[in-house]
């Protein structure tokens, strides 16, 4: 009974070792190669999985269907134009609600804007912001920052589609109305497509908002794409723009005491008659960009496998095609009633003036880098940068005239007044050094050596130096700058507005000091401003009569801008100063003063809706206000007049759940407190109080 009772276990046993002689002769492939055998120790054998493999593993999943997989921000890479100049680096999507109450270029705490009214209008800087530009300019930048431009674009890399429609709306009013589309994904691993959509249809809070020409109309359109090379040495970036942009120019309304005047009158905002009721700027460009680089010699790699990896060239050779299409429009149809307008030179009923021009450039650099082969602290590395640019310009000028055809009969034509075409070549170069990862020293040199702007240059130098710990880190820069008037000062014929000036080149010096401690939340920089031949736009004391002027004298301007961020348990306090002292106050026109400060409680709900109650107060001190030139586009020191200076506050709810963001506001909610209103641009009332919701909703397909 005992020895047929063991028989089976003999039997079972010698099975068992069939499968294990089985298994371990598996282990060899058809080469004759030992693979690596699999354990379950995986505290001495495993190794850990960087993002990039997890990645790639999770794309595999997806595509043969073998699971599910729950995709987030993580895998959606972001970069952008600048952050490639010197590396191939990206960063994750920020899905979070900083700044989303701010969602209007108009709204930015740190760079204010006077306007004409509400988003979409014509806007410059509330306070001294110098253009660091050289060569050509037209010189029509009132509605710039509603604009596309290639270099704004963002590039993804992403394991998913990936879409995000953002909408802000006023409730039971069409004042402000926004929306905006992106959508990206990958059609290989290394290879992403992608679009931009944003459509601005707000109406405003005065005049009459039946009449088409008084709403504001705007489309921005851009496609994209990022292709990089499997061994990583090849990139390109292109991307196709299209602005059009519609901007109504009433002259704002009759009622210049809109605020002041006696209680009990009435006075209907929306229906308010304008002293120009059919009038409009258009604003309209198209481009393609295409930029390559090619990274030559030995490629070096930064925190592989790592969210934060970088691949960093010694060698780099590259080239930027830019052409740019795009035309500057004004409308007006029906006599000038109310004298808006100083003279008219064509006619007295219609305008129909344009500006178009044609921009083509091509840039070719070379790069070299130094650096020691381990790369884990960049220390010693020496950086230098040589490029030639060349920009082929033509643009041409339009006015709407009457002439009499072969029967004596007059009609209406577009004549062209002006008509140009030449060429600039301008040669770059930057040197860089960083003694370590905490000094690091840049300098840059633009000088253009032949065309019509000969002599402009742009020579800037920085001095970066970063502490450990709650040190910070310090920048000190100096730039010197000399750049040709634009056109608009120089040659400029319209039907309202002729100008023919020989004006000098004008010329800035600046000095700057920058501290910035991020664990701290404070932040400080002091700019010195020396400003010769300074061009602006002037009028006769109450008159309309602007026209461009320069100034014989220097200006010298300080300015001081101080951040810091205060916490305490979930309560944030947001504050940000800026102090401006120059000797030509009444030419310059900016105040003196301008704070911000922004009060909010972080509290999160049923342990997923992540949300902020707050307050933002904005305020700057009293100033002499510009006035607007209708047909002309820009701002002029006219009438000597000073508005009385109250601090605008707004309340806020915003809040996030999971793959959508909201916010709640009332915008103005001081509004009759201590004023009835305010103006930041002589004869253009600003916002009234309104309530308003916005909503952003990301998808990860």
């Amino acid at each position: 009974m005992t020895l047929n009772k063991r028989k089976p276990f003999k039997y079972i046993l010698l099975f068992l070792l069939c499968i294990s002689v089985h298994s371990a002769f598996a282990q060899y492939n058809q080469t004759g190669r030992q693979r690596p055998l699999p354990t379950r120790d995986t505290l001495k054998q495993t190794r850990q999985v960087s993002d990039d493999e997890l990645l790639d593993s999770l794309r595999k999943k997806e595509e043969n269907k073998h699971d599910s997989v729950i995709y987030n921000s993580k895998f959606i890479r972001v970069t952008n134009e600048q952050l490639l100049n010197d590396s191939t680096q990206t960063f994750a999507i920020d899905t979070g609600i900083s700044r989303f109450e701010n969602y209007s270029p108009l709204l930015d705490p740190r760079n204010p804007r006077i306007h004409l009214g509400y988003t979409g209008l014509s806007q410059r800087s509330l306070l001294f912001e110098p253009v660091k530009t050289i060569g050509f300019d037209i010189g029509m930048h009132a509605l710039d920052i509603y604009t596309i431009q290639p270099q704004d674009i963002n590039y993804y890399n992403t394991r998913v589609a990936y879409s995000n429609l953002t909408l802000f709306n006023g409730f039971g009013s069409s004042a402000e109305q926004l929306f905006k589309v992106i959508h990206t994904q990958n059609i290989k691993p290394n290879w992403n497509v992608g679009f931009n959509l944003n459509f601005n249809g707000s109406k405003g809070y005065y005049s009459s908002s039946s009449v088409l020409g008084q709403n504001v109309s705007g489309l921005n359109a851009a496609i994209f794409t990022w292709y990089e090379s499997k061994n990583k040495r090849y990139n390109l970036l292109a991307n196709a723009t299209f602005n059009n942009l519609k901007a109504p120019e009433t002259g704002s309304i009759l009622n210049d005491s809109v605020f002041t005047s006696a209680k009990g009158s009435v006075f209907f905002k929306t229906s308010a008659p304008v002293r120009l009721p059919n009038s409009y700027e258009n604003f309209n460009d198209k481009g393609i960009y295409i930029k390559q680089f090619y990274y030559l010699g030995r490629i070096d790699s930064l925190n592989k496998g790592k969210e934060n990896s970088k691949v960093l060239p010694t060698q780099r050779v590259s080239h930027t095609l830019n052409v740019k299409n795009g035309r500057y429009n004004y409308l007006q149809s029906g006599v000038d009633t109310y004298n808006v307008f100083p003279d008219y030179y064509y006619s007295n009923n219609r305008s129909r003036d344009s500006t178009i021009y044609t921009h083509i450039q091509n840039e070719f650099s070379y790069s070299f880098y130094l650096r020691s082969k381990s790369v884990k602290f960049v220390k010693n590395e020496l950086k230098l940068d040589l490029g030639l640019v060349h920009d082929f310009w033509h643009y041409a000028q339009f006015v709407s005239d009457t002439a009499l055809n072969q029967y004596g009969a007059k009609y209406i034509h577009q004549d062209k007044v002006q008509n140009s075409t030449f060429q600039d070549i301008t040669l770059k170069a930057k040197l860089g050094y960083r003694f370590s990862d905490r000094i690091g020293l840049d300098a840059d040199f633009r000088q253009i050596v032949q065309g019509r702007d000969f002599g402009n240059y742009l020579y800037d130098a920085k001095l970066n130096l970063a502490g450990g710990g709650r040190v910070g880190k310090v920048t000190l820069e100096a730039y010197t700058q000399n750049s040709s008037p634009p056109l608009v000062y120089t040659n400029w014929i319209s039907n309202h507005y002729i100008f023919h000036n020989n004006f000098s080149n004008q010329k800035t010096t600046s000095l700057s000091f920058n501290y910035v401690n991020a664990p701290l939340q404070f932040d400080v920089k002091v700019e010195y401003f020396l400003i010769s031949n300074y061009l602006y736009f002037t009028a006769q004391n109450g008159g309309n009569d602007a026209h461009p002027v320069q100034l014989g004298s220097d200006i010298n301007l300080l300015k001081v801008s101080v951040g810091k961020s205060l916490k305490w348990r979930n309560l944030h306090f947001d504050n940000y100063v800026v102090y401006q002292k120059t000797d030509y106050q009444s030419t310059l026109r900016t105040p003196e003063i301008y704070t911000y400060s922004n009060l909010y409680l972080t509290k999160t709900f049923f342990n997923v809706l992540q949300s902020a109650f707050g307050i933002n107060v904005r305020y700057n001190s009293e100033y002499v206000a510009p006035s607007y030139a209708v047909g002309l586009g820009q701002f002029y020191n006219g009438a000597n007049v000073t508005f009385s200076s109250y601090p605008v506050a707004s309340v806020y709810f915003k809040a996030t759940l999971q793959r959508t963001n909201l916010f709640l506001g009332y915008d103005y909610a001081n509004q009759g407190l201590a004023s009835k209103g305010y103006y930041t641009v002589n004869r253009y009332p600003q916002q009234d109080h309104l309530l308003k919701f916005g909503v952003s909703w990301t998808f990860y397909n």
